[in-house]
């Protein structure tokens, strides 16, 4: 039985030493790093940043083309009509809108940023159908 086990091992030592002499070489190592790091990077921007900007986008376009009378709808959930727009050319962020909210004329004041969607048909602005 030990002349079984040291013949294996004699095997495995001989094995491991042809191991040594086919390893690949700095360079290919260095190379084969830097084609998975770029192959990372490539499926990171279709995945995540490439929808993310496409999302932006649409937003923006959305909040330019927002109109008195457009039914929206907020992040928050509230609907109602647009009555007032006041855009600040200072400091676009604090553009806000009026919107009339229920059947008893209330109205809110929201900020731009803070509506999510217009439920009412324009036509499609022609940047927009120029690009698709």
């Amino acid at each position: 039985m030990n002349t079984a086990l040291f013949n294996f091992m004699l095997r495995a030592e001989a094995n491991a030493a042809g191991a040594d002499t086919a390893q690949a070489s700095p360079a290919g190592m260095i190379l084969y790093y830097v084609f998975s790091f770029g192959l990372i990077i490539v499926l990171f921007y279709f995945l995540a940043i490439r929808p993310q900007k496409k999302k932006e986008k649409e937003a923006k376009i959305l909040k330019d083309n927002l109109q008195v009378g457009d039914e929206v709808v907020t992040i928050g959930g509230i609907t109602g009509i647009i009555v007032r727009i006041n855009r600040n050319a200072e400091n676009p962020h604090e553009d806000s809108a009026v919107i009339e909210t229920g059947g008893d004329r209330s109205k809110i004041r929201v900020m731009i940023w803070a509506i999510s969607e217009n439920k009412t048909l324009h036509d499609a602005p022609e940047e927009a159908v120029s690009k698709k």
